[in-house]
């Protein structure tokens, strides 16, 4: 079968919006390592990247016939990714402390996994699993006026003291102030570049408080500054991993705008503060209620909205805690095994909670617990219930 590869990461075809393979338990980490191989490769976005997993079954294979359907394709010098730099971008991901989150494997957001441009991998820091609970993205324009920076700031706290987790961009205005304000209950910010090139430098503190607090998402690699393209292909993960879109202040033509119009692709629902007729700053969330968007006042018109759309899709836990490394590269911990099975019984017990109740009596890394976990499954101590929980057999 022959493809054409495209240079975008659109691809009109039924194939290419087809449920891509789901792993029934974590993926072995040879396949990890190929699916971060395969989306590095050039000029396979996330509908070609899709595509090929469908059609080979899996990232392994594909990388394996990829040279062959390039060749096709008339691109006769076709190579795919090299190894050497994918173990340099997973060495640096370790460096920081980062988790890859890949397309169909558990852990993965679930609200993202919907959309058709769904990154193929995520470098994830923090903890991914809040993105199970609602979630609202909040965005608007860099130069904020006075009164917006307030609402930015009221609305995020008040929607986060409600239980609801607030994604943005990080970018200086709107999106700072509301990440900021959401810090204690729980905020997503989606890099443009790598996790480890913050942008603008002024968010570098921000960025690592919200680290370590709350969750970091990337698609692209470490080490790479982001350039004026990558910014609306990181809008489409902000509102992605989001139930509804907020717009606080933004102009006609602008990023936020941007968002709010992947919102509507992806049927998310979009909401705008309205601005005076005379502040340019407010022309797009005008337009936006002009259009039909819903009116917001305060958190309590959110959490109306909130109320009235389907539940959100569960996610099981994260599983690919780090990189893809041999599992004889961690050592065994009959300690940590024994500790992990005194915690557990017939009741289902999360992967988040289990490493948060090992962490009480010492530092337990998220990786050395996915592996033991991974292996007392593969003998039989333990099983994996629906929605992700563990027990002990």
């Amino acid at each position: 079968m022959n493809y054409a590869i495209p240079d975008t990461f659109d691809l009109p075809d039924s194939m290419a919006e087809a449920p891509i393979p789901l792993f029934d338990a974590p993926p072995s980490q040879d396949e990890l390592f190929s699916r971060l191989r395969l989306s590095r490769s050039r000029r396979v976005g996330p509908a070609t990247f899709r595509r090929l997993i469908v059609e080979h079954g899996s990232a392994q294979a594909a990388l394996g016939a990829l040279p062959d359907i390039a060749r096709a394709a008339g691109d006769a010098d076709y190579t795919v990714a090299d190894e050497a730099t994918i173990r340099r971008e997973i060495r640096a991901a370790r460096k920081h402390g980062a988790r890859l989150l890949t397309l169909g494997a558990p852990g993965y957001p679930a609200r993202l996994a919907e959309i058709t441009s769904a990154p193929p991998v995520l470098w994830a820091q923090g903890n991914p699993s809040i993105l199970t609970r609602p979630t609202v993205a909040i965005v608007g324009t860099r130069n904020a006026s006075s009164l917006a920076l307030r609402m930015a700031r009221a609305l995020s706290r008040d929607l986060s003291e409600a239980g609801v987790v607030v994604a943005s961009g990080l970018a200086r205005g709107v999106d700072a102030v509301a990440h900021d304000a959401a810090l204690s209950g729980g905020t997503v910010a989606v890099h443009a570049g790598g996790l480890d090139c913050v942008y603008p430098a002024e968010n570098i503190q921000l960025a690592a408080k919200i680290a370590e607090q709350g969750c970091a998402l990337s698609e692209r690699p470490f080490g790479l500054s982001p350039q004026a393209r990558d910014f609306p292909r990181r809008n489409r993960i902000v509102s992605g991993v989001a139930q509804l879109v907020i717009v606080i202040e933004a102009a006609a033509k602008s990023g936020s705008m941007i968002t709010a119009r992947d919102a509507l692709d992806q049927g998310r629902d979009v909401l705008a503060v309205p601005g005076h007729p005379f502040d340019g700053r407010a022309s797009g969330c005008n337009i936006l209620l002009r259009d039909g968007a819903t009116l917001v006042r305060g958190a309590d018109d959110v959490l109306e909205v909130l109320a009235s759309l389907a539940p959100a899709p569960e996610s099981s836990p994260e599983c690919i805690a780090q990189p893809p490394e041999p599992v004889s590269a961690i050592p065994e911990d009959p300690v940590l095994r024994d500790r992990i099975l005194s915690l557990l019984s017939p009741v289902p017990v999360p992967e988040d909670q289990l490493l948060r109740d090992l962490s009480q009596t010492g530092t337990v890394a998220a990786r050395h617990l996915a592996t033991h976990l991974s292996e007392m499954e593969l003998t039989g101590v333990i099983a994996r219930r629906a929605g992700g929980g563990f027990v002990r057999l």
